[in-house]
């Protein structure tokens, strides 16, 4: 039997991911610890977790920041209402928000302001969505599946547009917003795609590896909505079986059984030294052919938040 692994590119970090977790880094570094940070800074353990061991605090909401104190908020983005919290309790904010996720932020004040009626799809209770409706709670309305189209009670004789969550499959966007145009045929679409590029690049690498892996692997966590995709979307497209496991030492002997070709990818909150520690872990049991299948080239990068980057510059290590 002929084993070897199929390395998906691009995969793991992405120019958001990379932006958020080096301002807590570079915050740690300027300013001591402890840096708190409302929410998981990104949706993965390994980074949670060496962020920790720097003197990073993660809390659930501003109210369990010290007052006076500095909070990051993550790359997932916040409500008006999580500022104004934050506000009344004095602290030093620097907003770690992916600036895609901001674009559509934008687009939704944009459009309530101009009193559309706003469907959102995305996941119910995911951080992204939840600070995203709440720039307009009273014009979104959050469509997750299209199972809950049928629900949906809708302000008479509005405009109405969809958005979008940036990290789901893009497959299945399409679908739920066919749907959504059977019932409502005066819905628009936005002015671009929601749906950012890591997520599209990633999944479009995995949609080449797939059909031609007996097994696929994706390294994540299973709060990232993006990592989660990435395992739905193999089994789509013909991958025998996929697993999403947060370190090599989840990955399963029994998994192996039968198999030639492994698929490995990647969220985009994960960092490299994950994969290369599965790829190591596949090596030792004869998997260590390593073909990389590249979808696309990714060449983003995002400065950091402009409220770091005064206080380095200040300190004289811009």
């Amino acid at each position: 039997m002929s084993k070897k692994v199929l390395l998906a590119a691009p995969r793991g970090y992405c120019a958001g991911v990379d932006r958020a977790v080096i301002t807590v880094e570079k915050a740690l570094d300027l300013y001591g610890a402890p840096v708190y940070v409302r929410k998981e800074i990104v949706h993965n353990k390994h980074v949670v977790v060496t962020l920790e061991a720097r003197g990073a605090i993660f809390v659930s909401e501003t109210d369990q920041v010290p007052e006076g104190a500095l909070v990051i908020f993550s790359a997932h983005g916040v409500s008006p209402a999580v500022h104004e919290a934050a506000a009344a309790r004095n602290l030093k904010t620097i907003d770690a928000t992916c600036p895609l996720v901001t674009k559509v932020h934008h687009e939704v004040k944009r459009f309530a302001s101009e009193d559309y009626d706003i469907l959102l799809v995305g996941h119910h209770g995911h951080e992204e969505v939840e600070g995203t409706a709440g720039e307009a709670p009273d014009n979104v309305f959050v469509i997750d599946t299209a199972d809950e189209i049928a629900n949906v009670k809708l302000r008479e004789g509005k405009k109405l547009i969809w958005l979008s969550q940036t990290t789901l499959s893009v497959d299945e966007t399409i679908k739920t917003v066919r749907e959504l145009k059977k019932s409502f045929p005066n819905l628009i679409d936005p002015p671009s795609d929601d749906i950012c590029y890591a997520t599209q690049n990633r999944q479009m690498a995995i949609k080449e590896i797939a059909p031609r892996s007996d097994l696929v692997i994706v390294v994540g966590s299973v709060n990232s909505s993006n990592s989660v995709r990435l395992v739905e979307v193999s089994k789509e497209y013909g991958a025998k079986a996929a697993y999403l496991i947060d370190f090599a030492a989840e990955a399963k002997e029994e998994w192996l059984e039968g198999v030639e070709t492994v698929g490995v990818s990647s969220g985009a909150s994960v960092p490299e030294i994950l994969v290369k520690d599965l790829l190591a872990w596949l090596a030792e049991r004869g998997y260590g052919e390593v073909e990389t299948v590249t979808a696309s080239e990714e060449h983003l990068l995002f400065a950091i938040p402009p409220e770091l980057r005064k206080d380095l510059k200040a300190a004289g290590k811009s």
